[in-house]
């Protein structure tokens, strides 16, 4: 019960932390949204969770947790600035958010995301994917016309992180065509390598542009940007653990979602990297032609398990927050920013299963 208590009570500072964020970071967002053409913009706001099909209101869609925008603020105000400072940058991770998911669920072929359809399904692939360029070249454009003297630094930030996101969409496109086992069977390091560049990057980019534009020196921002990518690596691994054993009514996916797609992820790839039973089995139904039904996925789900990749997938989520706090605690930091990138840190271990 006690446990119970303690994730209760992060979750609730951790949503106060994020709205706090949010609050500051929205009025910019929606007038960045504003300078759209009309149709792009329209299914922008609706992967933003602000309209449904056509721009009518949809009071049951759910905006996001807001993650990336959070820490562009906290990064400021850790370096000691105002969080008013990092605005724009804060803005434009969040555009590149919302573009690479776009573009990421037309490549997956994911039908839904927060429990409703996503752009590509709502609208067509074709409108979906100039949607996603629309956000790709305003985010660019939001943070080029920033004022203040690190523009420039800022922008070459963004920049390298997006070809660290292609690098890592690439690597985990061409992970699906490679075996479950044998010698080109995917590793469990190679896609720790891959989910820091697709998840981390930008994590660790949304931290570093908030202490790039709150003036602070770079060890601060570098480390913030450290902090930040194992911080991806972790939001990763409990992904990969909510994309197997999550209620589909907080991850607004079916239950199993990863599993009926056959999808490699952390607690899949280290369950096939021992040799034991469940190991093997796992291998055998997963190299199997017919597709995983509900019967089939809970069987798959019991024996990764048991082979321990969900016991290893929370450990390689811990270890990376741990590596997150140590980056933190490298360089001098304003103590309630510090504070309340915990509560992020901790929160994401309590995400509901």
């Amino acid at each position: 019960m006690a446990a119970d208590i303690t994730a209760d009570g992060t979750r609730e500072a951790a949503a106060r932390v994020l709205a706090r964020c949010r609050e500051l970071v929205r009025p910019s967002l929606v007038a960045a949204i504003g300078r759209l053409h009309p149709w792009p913009g329209e299914m922008a706001a609706f992967s933003l969770g602000w309209c449904g099909v056509g721009g009518a209101p949809d009071s049951g869609a759910s905006e996001g947790k807001g993650v990336r925008q959070t820490l562009t603020v906290l990064g400021a105000e850790a370096a000691g600035a105002p969080g008013e400072s990092a605005v724009a940058g804060a803005v434009a991770v969040e555009l590149i958010h919302a573009f690479s998911l776009l573009h990421d669920d037309i490549m997956d072929g994911d039908g839904t995301r927060r429990q409703r359809k996503t752009v590509w399904r709502a609208y067509g692939t074709g409108p979906a994917v100039l949607a996603g360029d629309a956000l790709f070249a305003l985010a660019v454009q939001t943070l080029a016309e920033a004022p203040g003297p690190h523009t420039a630094a800022a922008v070459r930030c963004l920049s390298g992180t997006l070809s660290d996101l292609v690098r890592g969409q690439a690597d985990d496109l061409l992970f699906a065509a490679r075996p479950w086992t044998g010698p080109d069977a995917v590793r469990p390091d190679e896609y720790r390598s891959m989910a820091e560049l697709k998840t981390g990057t930008l994590l660790g980019c949304a931290a570093a542009l908030g202490g790039l534009q709150g003036g602070a020196p770079e060890a601060t921002v570098t480390a913030l940007d450290r902090a930040g990518r194992h911080l991806g690596v972790a939001f990763q691994a409990v992904d990969d653990l909510l994309g197997i054993w999550g209620d589909p009514a907080v991850t607004g996916k079916p239950v199993y979602s990863d599993l009926h797609r056959r999808k490699k992820t952390y607690p899949v790839l280290t369950a096939l990297a021992g040799d034991g039973a469940a190991s093997r089995e796992l291998a055998a139904l997963l190299r199997a032609p017919l597709p995983l039904d509900d019967s089939a996925a809970v069987h798959a789900a019991g024996l990764i398990e048991a082979a321990g990749g969900r016991t290893a997938t929370l450990a390689e989520a811990s270890h990376h927050l741990d590596a997150a706090r140590d980056c933190l605690g490298s360089v001098p930091l304003a103590a309630r920013a510090v504070r309340e990138f915990d509560v992020l840190l901790a929160f994401l271990l309590h995400r509901r299963m």
